[in-house]
Parts: structure tokens; C-alpha cells; sequence
């Protein structure tokens, strides 16, 4: 492809190449800015509820205090005694590992002592304690006992700005600078222990963790659709499964689920706990333990804190045993290329190629697929932008529509302004069908071709001027050009232009006769045009005789050849005309022998002209003569009226 052809594309795809960037950089400085966050988030959340539904975990189970429970117990929190009990009962059923989601640093007296010789005798035990303080509640100390044994996990819960939980943490900073794992990790630990499968540094520089048969990454302030979220401590994104029970009524459990007074009472199986992640929590709609998640729309189905921890415990048992991918993301440079390759998208749907409504109905279809490609993607593990591209899709897409219309409102009136009254409905349309080959930086773009010109003067119209008032001789002159000229558009022609009394059309213009047959249906046009010219002066002069006004004959001369047609001048006065020898012919066989006589309309025409129209008006050689201002002699030929 050469420079000139290279030059041709850019510009005629400038409204692409400019729209496209700065619509993609438009949608990432409202990114950047956070305005797009809450749809981000939003659209994640649409996506794990449309996700499959997964089989409950079977190795975790809960105990949940509900409000019967509190009853029976008679007070809250629940006495030493009464949590000793509870705890000495799963014990014996042999668990996995115990998690008790339940503050305990302060006693309750009765049953201290017995609580305490349980904490010392369960080592797979893990307590909580809350390391920062926040809108919630201030921190909370872990149960002693389980502190100096290294059996409590942080329970702390990271909720995003509009409320909901999409992160879970690994590991966080105490006020000592020592750092603590989660409550849901100190559990999935203890029960991977006997498999010998912890927690190994795959890639210091990204923090990437290995656990068993996955590995995470750690969550920076500006992965996914966060902006600037605090990333403290290792967070990773939360994944959990989708249940027939999400969003479902409170007594639909997403986890194998008994009460505290079951268990107390022996209501359980034996084997019920065995092997198990126990987690022990409230669920009691009076201590307002509930969180809203991707899946909870309202606070009654909003899960409990214990629920969000058990999500979070199969997460990671999940992924460390059968390799469940946690949800990736890609990078801040991959996620604007992606951005900007949509953005090009719908610039290019935007632009001139297809009609309004093709343009709405494609640009639906390329939006839902971005969509469902972005959902499968999702279904991969990846958390990739969706909202973003499609704004900046939509946006581009409307950009360059308004462009085009105001590109072709411009032009529209480019062609106006040069053809004016000038061309014919149909000719008109045809240029404007050919706009975009036609017209560049409002002008008509200069072209060669083969075309016919017409020249017309009037004979003795400087004796007329002489003996005619000024106001009369413009009437009379425009009754004759009016007419003139209307002749010319019926016959598919260009009024050039008016020189004083005399005319110039164009047949053949502007979009370029390429076929023999088409240049010879231009020629016999012109001779048609000249004879009818002829035909309504004769009854013009009738009526001006009849008026008392002057009559007159006229000369016409009709030449082919090539031209050089396009627009001259600047935006505010621009004018279509061609230039070149042919037209040089025509106005010398106009001018020719002015005593040759022909009537009142004499025609002649050069030999290029006679050879497209031989055969189809009578004619007769005039013979060979050199023309004023050429060289070479030429055969002119005159047309009989």
C-alpha cells in the first residue's frame, strides 16, 4: 500500500481513530474516579447468582444459637457452662476441626472453670478474636486460653462500600504488628493438617500463595472493579457457591445446619459431626449478626456471620483438595486494552456503513454478547471489566453517529452550496449517493474524466444592451437564462456557469463516465439539449416580438473530451467548474465564423462529439480548421436544425 493510499484510509477513517481513544480514555478516567464501582460490583453480584447451582459442602456443619435457643438458655450471651456442654458434645463426635464464632474474652459466670479445662483439652479448637475496630464495634480480645495456644483466628469481615461482603481475608496485622490468620483459615488448616497441605509463597513479588492444589493472589486497592479499596492485611476475592437455598427463607440452610438445644439434647446423629468443620454461631434475628452478600437482596435472607464464615472455609478446602479456581482478574494495562478495544468496536459500528436501525439491532446483539462472553468468562474463574467496555461500546457507537450526521449534514450542504439550482434531482442524488468517494474536507474532490461541454452565446447582444434600458435588459436576460437553463437539467446536464449572455453546462459530471456507451449517452444529451435550446428560443422570440421586445439567435458549441472537474475557491464561496482543453473546443466552435449562418440556433460541434452521436442527428461537415488558440486543425461538424 503506498503513502498516498495510507494517507487516504487514515483520513477517511479520522472519526474512528479519534473517537475510539477518547471515548475509552473518557470511560477510564471515570473509572479511575470510581463512578463505575457500584455497577462493577453489581454486575459481579448479577453474575453469582446466574451461576450454577453447586452441591452443599459436606464437610462443613454448623450449630447455630437461634432465638429458641436464647430462650431456653435463658440469657445472652450463653452462659460458660451451657457453651462447655455444647462444645464437650461435638468433641465426642469426633470433628475435624471446631470453630467457635462466638466472643469469649470476658467470662460468664456459671461454668468458667469447666470452659476453660475444655479450651485446654480441644486442640483442634479455633476461638476469634476482632482485630480492628470499625462501624460495627470496637475490637474484641480472643479467649486466653486458646491465645496462648495459637488456636484463634480473626474474625474480622470486610464489607465494601455499599454493604456487601466480596472479599475475605487470609491474614492480617495485630496492633503488635503480628500477624494473625482468619477465623475461616485456621479451620481449613486444621483440617488439612493430617494431609500435611499449608499455605507455601509461590511469588513474592505478586504475594501469591499456594494452598494444596490452587493459589491465590493477593487483592491490590485497584484489582477488578475496585478503586482505591483499602487493601490491608491479605485479601483475596470471595467465591462462594451458589445453592438452591441463596435467597431463599431463613430456614433453608445452604449448610447442613442443627440448633444448639439439638445437640444439647442428643438430637444428632452420632457420626453427624465426625470427620467435620464445626462451626459454632448465631443465627438469632435479635443479635443482628447478618451481612448481605452477592446473593442476599434483603435482610432476611442476608446470610449470619457464622454462614459467612463457613462460605469462606469451603472456599479455601475447595480450592486446596479439588482445585476449585478462586476468581482472578487481569491487569490495570489489560483491562484498558480491553476497554479500548471496545471502544473501536463501536466506533466502527457507528459509523457509515449500515442504516440507524441495523446499527441499533447489531449494537444490542454485540452488547448482550459482550455480556454473555463476559458471564462464561466469569464461569472460568475470571472476573474480567463488563460495564466499563460496554459504556465505552455505546458510547463510541452514539459518538460516531452523531459525527457521521454532522459529517453528512456538512457535506449535504457542501454539495448544496456547489450545485446549487445547478443539476437535476437526479443528478443531485447521484452525487449524493457518491458522497463519501466524492467529497473530502468540503470539496469536491478533483477528478479527470470524460465529459461533453456546452457553450452558448447570443448573436448581437451588445446592440441589444445599447438600445435597451438596464431594468428591462435583466428581465428579458433572465426570462432567457431561466429557460436556457431549465433545459439543461432536463436533460441531465450542470449549468457550469452564466457569463454575461453566454452559458456553460457539463454533461458528465460529476461522477465520472468510465463505459463508452455511457460518454456517448452524455454527447447525443448535449446535442439534444442545444436543438431543444434552439426550439424554445424560436417560441421566446415569438413572444418577445409579440411583447415588443428584442429577438435574438444564438450560437452554440459542443466539444468531448477529457476535463478536469472539482471545486475551486474557499469555504465561503466554492464553486464546481471544470477545466482543460475540451472546454477550450467548445467555446472556440461557439465563437467560430459567426457569418456561418444556422438559424436561430446554430450548432456545431467537434469531431470527438460527432463521433458519439454519428448516425443519430442529422449533420454536415464543415470541414477541417484550426480552432483560435490551437496548433493542430480539427473537424467540425454542424449540427441541422
Amino acid at each position: 500500500m503506498t503513502a498516498k493510499k495510507i494517507k487516504q484510509v487514515l483520513w477517511e477513517w479520522r472519526g474512528v481513530f479519534i473517537t475510539a481513544p477518547t471515548v475509552a480514555l473518557l470511560i477510564l478516567v471515570l473509572r479511575s474516579l470510581g463512578v463505575l464501582q457500584l455497577l462493577e460490583w453489581a454486575t459481579l453480584d448479577l453474575f453469582f447468582r446466574w451461576r450454577p447451582v453447586e452441591p452443599t459442602d459436606s464437610r462443613i456443619a454448623i450449630v447455630v444459637i437461634n432465638e429458641a435457643d436464647i430462650r431456653r438458655a435463658k440469657t445472652w450471651p450463653i452462659s460458660d457452662l451451657v457453651l462447655a456442654q455444647l462444645l464437650e458434645t461435638i468433641k465426642s463426635h469426633q470433628p475435624a476441626a471446631i470453630g467457635l464464632d462466638i466472643y469469649r474474652d470476658l467470662p460468664v459466670e456459671p461454668g468458667q472453670d469447666r470452659l476453660t479445662e475444655v479450651f485446654t483439652s480441644t486442640p483442634n479448637l479455633i476461638g476469634i478474636q476482632k482485630i480492628t475496630g470499625d462501624a460495627h464495634g470496637d475490637s474484641v480480645n480472643p479467649p486466653a486460653q486458646l491465645n496462648e495456644l495459637g488456636q484463634v483466628g480473626a474474625a474480622d469481615i470486610l464489607l465494601d462500600s455499599d454493604g456487601r461482603i466480596r472479599r475475605i481475608l487470609l491474614s492480617l496485622k495485630d496492633k503488635n504488628d503480628k500477624t494473625i490468620y482468619s477465623f475461616p483459615v485456621k479451620l481449613a488448616l486444621e483440617y488439612l493438617k493430617p494431609q500435611g497441605i499449608g499455605f507455601e509463597l509461590l511469588d513474592r513479588e505478586r504475594f501469591k500463595l499456594g494452598l494444596g492444589k490452587t493459589s491465590f493472589v493477593r487483592l491490590t486497592e485497584n484489582d477488578g472493579g475496585y478503586v482505591g479499596v483499602d487493601a490491608g492485611g491479605i485479601q483475596i476475592l470471595s467465591n462462594p457457591r451458589n445453592h438452591l437455598c441463596r435467597n431463599q427463607m431463613p430456614h433453608c440452610h445452604v449448610f447442613d445446619t442443627v440448633s444448639m438445644t439439638d445437640v444439647l439434647e442428643n438430637q444428632v446423629t452420632p457420626d453427624f459431626f465426625r470427620d467435620r468443620v464445626v462451626l459454632i454461631g448465631s443465627t438469632a434475628a435479635s443479635l443482628k449478626d447478618r451481612f448481605f452478600t452477592s446473593y442476599s437482596n434483603n435482610w432476611v435472607t442476608a446470610p449470619a456471620g457464622v454462614e459467612v464464615h463457613a462460605d469462606a472455609v469451603t472456599q479455601l478446602l475447595s480450592g486446596a483438595l479439588e482445585g476449585r479456581r478462586s476468581i482472578s482478574v487481569w491487569s490495570d494495562p489489560v483491562e484498558g486494552v480491553w476497554i479500548f478495544i471496545w471502544s473501536g468496536v463501536g466506533a466502527i459500528l457507528g459509523w457509515r456503513f449500515l442504516r440507524i436501525r441495523s446499527k441499533i439491532m447489531i449494537l444490542a446483539l454485540v452488547s448482550g454478547g459482550s455480556i454473555g462472553g463476559g458471564f462464561l468468562v466469569f464461569l472460568a474463574g475470571w472476573w474480567i471489566p463488563i460495564v466499563p467496555p460496554l459504556l465505552a461500546l455505546i458510547s463510541s457507537a452514539v459518538a460516531m453517529v452523531g459525527y457521521t450526521a454532522y459529517i453528512e449534514s456538512e457535506n449535504r450542504q457542501t454539495v448544496m452550496n456547489l450545485l446549487g439550482q445547478h443539476v437535476s434531482p437526479k443528478i443531485a442524488q447521484a452525487v449524493w449517493n457518491s458522497r463519501h468517494e466524492l467529497l473530502k474536507e468540503g470539496q469536491i474532490l478533483g477528478q479527470q474524466m470524460t465529459a461533453t461541454v456546452l457553450f452558448t452565446d447570443l448573436q448581437g447582444f451588445t446592440r441589444i444592451t445599447e438600445q435597451t434600458d438596464a431594468q428591462t435588459l435583466m428581465l428579458w436576460l433572465n426570462e432567457y437564462m431561466k429557460a436556457m437553463a431549465a433545459i439543461v437539467l432536463e436533460h441531465d446536464g450542470v449549468v457550469d456557469k452564466f457569463i454575461g449572455d453566454a452559458i456553460m453546462a457539463v454533461f458528465g459530471v460529476p461522477i465520472p463516465r468510465t463505459h463508452s456507451d455511457e460518454i456517448a449517452a452524455e454527447a447525443i444529451a448535449a446535442v439534444a439539449c442545444a436543438i431543444a435550446m434552439g426550439k424554445k428560443l424560436r417560441s421566446l422570440n415569438q413572444q418577445w416580438q409579440a411583447q415588443g421586445r428584442p429577438t435574438v439567435a444564438m450560437r452554440v458549441g459542443i466539444s468531448t473530451g477529457n476535463v478536469f472537474a472539482g471545486s475551486l475557491g474557499s469555504r465561503q464561496r466554492l464553486n464546481y467548474t471544470v477545466l482543460g482543453d475540451t472546454v477550450n473546443v467548445a467555446a472556440r466552435l461557439e465563437s467560430y465564423d459567426k457569418t456561418l449562418e444556422g438559424g436561430v440556433c446554430r450548432i456545431l460541434i467537434g469531431e470527438e462529439t460527432y463521433h458519439y452521436i454519428q448516425g443519430k442527428f442529422p449533420t454536415q461537415c464543415i470541414g477541417s480548421v484550426q480552432l483560435k488558440g490551437r496548433e493542430q486543425p480539427v473537424n467540425i461538424y454542424q449540427v441541422l436544425t
